[in-house]
């Protein structure tokens, strides 16, 4: 979802609030907690005062909650708002709430396994004479001989953060968190390069570059050395920091007595925190860059860091937004690729902008016209960078990467483009961060008054001090407006209400037009008072009370991408239990999918075909790895894939599982069936149920995306159908993959390396043995891999 600037800043306190009471609090008593595990023992994920203390009490290790059903081994700050982590043993593969344990055994391992007893992550420290683990007032977990030798410690393998007198040494990197919030790995390192410096590493899924120290200068203009070998550093007590490399930085409140942290953050910057133990918040005290822009990557491909008081994102002209979702995919071109020749280019201006690095070569002393000829006949040219310093400098790019923009830049960025959008309409530049519009126009002397980029900073900023001073002055006014103010707040973020049942029988007439019906209740369509049109949904089989359900209900609703249903709200009233959905045009994938009559031939072909794909991918990872609760569908099937207007998918009755099983005994998940035909084998062998399930139902869907059947009528079993592809792979009969695709799908359309791909992730998605399927973000990695520029082979 995208906020526009504005907007932002009106709704932070209330976004602030709802994010912090989302994360798991600390355990109310420590007093059943261990000091050690000794060899043999075990700690359960079951048993929730099963942690590790140290002696002070400062640290606690044990399983840390990252949703309703994935749990990380980690260790924590025990007196910091929502447990800070410190350091995770498997932070890219959450563990389940049901069986798993961490052990120390008797052969001298300590192994963390899942609930199914498969081992997640282990030490090496097998075959050993070790003895016990405990947590130190260091918050360092070590493991000891009898004697008390370390054999193996927590601090030679961090995370994304070090702790006073843990050292960062050649062996050892800090690598960010994916997100705010989020352990799992990300984008960003800290590690002693090849020639002994210690960096920030931006590491993406298409470029690596080095942003710290600054590009701009030298290793010794950096203040910095290569002339070591030690390649070791360490925060002290003290909160000062020194490096082999001769980095030296201290905290702005140096001095005993202050827990602290140096943490890779999810947005790449390296920043130093001192706990404030009175309200167990954390304070800013030291940073690496004092402006987020020098971060590379973080804005994507061709996209824009643009320096305001606040770093956003941005497309340049004639260029969108990849993944509205997501800004590390960047911006794409609003027109085809380059097919013409070098007269047929014109460019446009952006003032004080330029991207680092992938430069085609580096002209110094040219004219603007020699530097722009020079990119016009070099065909992999995207644009060029020019700074008349006393002399002019051209910089002509192959791949933009690393974009910003700031008003001290001395320099200018012009872009490729067409010259026939020259004399187009489109004179639109939109910042496509936010919601404000300006022109710009291209001149024959191919200099662009680029006036948009001054007037927009002026203008967001007045309409930031409206919001933010007449939302200030809705609070305080008077008491007796305060609930209307927080309801208007609610509204503004989510749109999430609560109807009465009264109001949704008029909304859908009573209930008369029904879209369709499942095992979890009968939808219907309905138009609320406001004109919106909603699909409502009268849940059945819901035994929880109205303070239960509303709990449940709220944290769905606070679930929110681009590729799920929105929930709008709900009904909790007397025995009525109801749902409140955006309304989707298309309907079911499952009308369109399977629709032999003609209609489904016109409107999913192939491009639509791996759209929706994707999408449901997208959907399914946000649920299982990027939102606060982490939930499981159960029920993933083409009738509850719903299509908008665009065939852009929206995954339905995500987290009805939860709602039906909340308060259930241990086996209770183990209750709920899904559909046949899409249920993985856990069900029936009655295994721990994980987001696996759920990886396994996407394969059944992928596989009839691609046939355009059901998979129970392709006259054979899952088993029969994978070995059946598996040996024709294996014979390189190239009919496979012809085999397995829609006859419907129209010739010329068929991406025929989009359809290999597809096949062989939906054989790693159906595979018997949960522990064989990738996660689902691992599925979407390698989905999008192919999702640019596609080139159509004809239909086999």
């Amino acid at each position: 979802m995208m906020i526009n600037s504005s907007s932002f800043f009106f709704i932070a306190p209330l976004l602030i609030s709802i994010i912090f009471s989302s994360f798991p609090k600390a355990s109310p008593s420590l007093t059943h907690s261990k000091t050690t595990l000794n060899r043999g023992s075990s700690l359960s994920i079951e048993h929730e005062d099963d942690i590790l203390t140290s002696p002070d009490g400062s640290f606690s290790c044990g399983f840390y909650k990252l949703g309703d059903n994935a749990f990380s081994f980690s260790i924590w700050f025990t007196h910091s708002a929502n447990k800070t982590v410190a350091w995770t043993a498997n932070r890219d593969h959450p563990i389940n709430g049901r069986g798993s344990r961490i052990t120390l055994r008797n052969d001298g391992t300590m192994v963390l396994t899942d609930g199914d007893g498969a081992v997640v992550w282990a030490t090496n420290t097998t075959s050993t004479d070790a003895f016990k683990a405990e947590l130190l007032n260091s918050g360092n977990l070590i493991i000891t001989n009898s004697v008390g030798n370390v054999l193996w410690q927590s601090f030679d393998s961090p995370t994304d953060t070090i702790l006073p007198s843990q050292p960062i040494t050649k062996q050892s990197k800090l690598v960010s968190s994916i997100a705010n919030g989020a352990l799992s790995s990300g984008y960003y390192s800290l590690y002693f390069d090849s020639d002994n410096v210690l960096r920030l590493l931006y590491d993406g899924p298409e470029i690596s570059s080095v942003y710290w120290p600054s590009n701009n200068f030298d290793v010794f203009q950096n203040g910095r050395t290569k002339y070591n070998s030690t390649r070791h550093a360490v925060l002290d007590d003290m909160g000062r920091f020194s490096s082999s490399d001769h980095l030296q930085f201290n905290a702005s409140d140096a001095g005993p007595g202050i827990k602290r942290r140096l943490t890779v953050d999810y947005d790449g910057n390296l920043r130093l925190y001192s706990l404030n133990e009175s309200d167990e918040s954390w304070t800013i005290t030291w940073e690496a860059l004092a402006q987020l822009c020098n971060v590379h990557g973080a804005c994507g491909k061709n996209g824009l860091c643009v320096y305001q008081h606040a770093p956003q994102c941005s497309c340049p002209p004639y260029y969108e937004m990849r993944d509205q979702s997501d800004w590390k995919r960047g911006c794409k071109l609003g027109f085809d690729s380059f097919n013409y020749s070098p007269d047929k280019y014109t460019f446009v201006e952006v003032p004080h902008t330029d991207f680092y690095g992938f430069d085609n070569g580096v002209y110094t002393n040219v004219t603007f016209e020699s530097c722009k000829n020079i990119c016009l006949n070099d065909s992999g040219c995207q644009g060029f960078g020019y700074r008349l310093l006393g002399y002019g400098q051209c910089y002509p790019k192959g791949v933009l990467f690393n974009g910003f923009s700031s008003p001290n830049f001395p320099g200018s960025f012009y872009f490729r483009i067409p010259g026939t959008l020259k004399a187009s309409n489109f004179s639109s530049f939109q910042l496509t961060c936010n919601a404000t519009d300006a022109d710009t126009s291209t001149t024959d002397s191919l200099h662009t008054i680029w006036v948009y980029f001054y007037s927009f900073v002026c203008a967001v900023g007045a309409i930031e001090f409206l919001f933010v001073a007449s939302g200030w002055w809705f609070l305080f006014r008077k008491r007796d407006v305060l609930n209307e103010v927080e309801e208007g707040y609610q509204m503004i973020t989510s749109q999430f209400r609560r109807f009465t049942y009264g109001e949704l029988k008029k909304a859908t007439r009573n209930f008369k037009e029904e879209l369709g019906r499942g095992g979890s209740g009968a939808v219907y369509k309905g138009i609320l008072n406001d004109k919106r049109v909603v699909a409502v949904k009268r849940l059945i089989d819901v035994t929880q009370g109205e303070d239960e359900f509303w709990a449940e209900v709220s944290t769905i609703g606070k679930i929110n991408h681009m590729n799920l249903v929105r929930l709008y709200g709900f009904c909790s009233e007397d025995k009525h239990r109801l749902l409140v959905y955006e309304y989707l045009e298309m309907g079911s994938l499952d009308k369109l999918l399977f629709n032999w009559s003609g209609t489904g031939d016109t409107l999913l072909g192939w491009k639509r075909r791996f759209k929706i794909a994707v999408g449901v991918a997208k959907g399914l990872t946000y649920l299982h790895h990027e939102c606060l609760e982490w939930v499981i569908h159960c029920d993933v099937k083409p009738e509850n894939i719903l299509l908008d207007c665009d065939c852009e998918p929206k995954i339905a009755d995500f987290g009805l599982a939860k709602l039906s099983q909340r308060g259930a005994p241990a086996s209770g998940l183990s209750k709920i069936r899904g559909t046949k035909g899409y249920m993985a084998p856990e069900w029936a062998m009655n295994l721990p149920i994980t987001g696996k399930v759920d990886v396994y139902s996407f394969g059944v869907v992928l596989l009839e995306i691609l046939k355009g059947k059901r998979v129970l009528d392709w006259e054979m079993d899952m088993r029969m159908l994978v070995r059946l592809v598996k040996d024709k792979i294996a014979s390189e009969d190239e009919s496979w993959v012809g085999d397995l695709v829609d006859m419907r799908i129209m010739k010329g359309e068929l991406n025929m390396k989009q359809a290999e791909m597809m096949v062989v992730i939906a054989l790693l998605c159906v595979e018997e043995d949960s522990n064989r399927r990738p996660t689902m973000d691992a599925v979407v990695e390698h989905l999008v891999a192919d999702d640019e520029e596609p080139h159509f082979h004809p239909a086999m």
